[in-house]
């Protein structure tokens, strides 16, 4: 089945796989907001966020918020390129089963 070797295997973790979908639909988000969407812990997020920014599949820029640092993170179009073939494998395997 071609479907299941267009699987990504970076995104077939849940965490990564939502990280990357919650960036195509918001642009940016901050750690802590992802935190807060994800309810993870930080040290298992962090590990997610890495993989995915070692893949090339996000960029992250750090900035001061009322004197705090602010982590946020956007999607790269590689990233948003393997979010799609992903989506569209889980799609064909969806359809394969009618």
């Amino acid at each position: 089945m071609k479907a299941l070797g267009d699987l990504n295997p970076a995104l077939e973790h849940r965490i990564r796989l939502a990280i990357c979908v919650l960036l195509a639909k918001h642009g940016e988000i901050s750690f802590s907001r992802f935190k807060q969407q994800l309810a993870a812990t930080d040290g298992n997020l962090g590990a997610q966020l890495r993989r995915l920014e070692e893949q090339g599949f996000i960029d992250l820029r750090k900035d001061l918020l009322e004197r705090k640092p602010v982590t946020w993170y956007r999607l790269t179009t590689e990233g948003r390129k393997a979010l799609e073939q992903h989506l569209e494998a889980l799609q064909q395997l969806i359809s394969a089963m009618d």
